[in-house]
């Protein structure tokens, strides 16, 4: 199908997805960016980078949310634990570069 032209439902849907990526990209930097004044709060009080209490209930609540929207709890809980690795190294960084 090189060089045929698309279905327009093809292009309509491939542009829905488009616009989600962007949303989706958007809304894990200002997620990024909340975690990242989280890490310099912890730094500064000396709390740990990381809460593994805090980390079991945003997975029970990620697992929740998924199952209700139609969404593989499984798939969901790896998102989260790959964003949560992430963060926690920033929060790592931040903490080290603390005199």
């Amino acid at each position: 199908m090189v060089g045929a032209a698309l279905p327009p439902e093809l292009a309509s849907l491939r542009q829905s997805i488009d616009n989600i990526d962007a949303a989706l990209v958007h809304l894990l930097a200002e997620r990024f960016k909340a975690t990242q004044q989280v890490g310099h709060l912890k730094a500064r009080e000396g709390l740990p980078p990381s809460d593994l209490g805090r980390e079991a209930q945003q997975i029970e609540r990620l697992r929740r949310l998924a199952q209700d929207s139609g969404l593989d709890p499984v798939f969901a809980e790896k998102f989260l634990g790959f964003i949560v690795e992430e963060v926690i190294r920033h929060h790592e960084e931040i903490a080290n570069a603390r005199p």
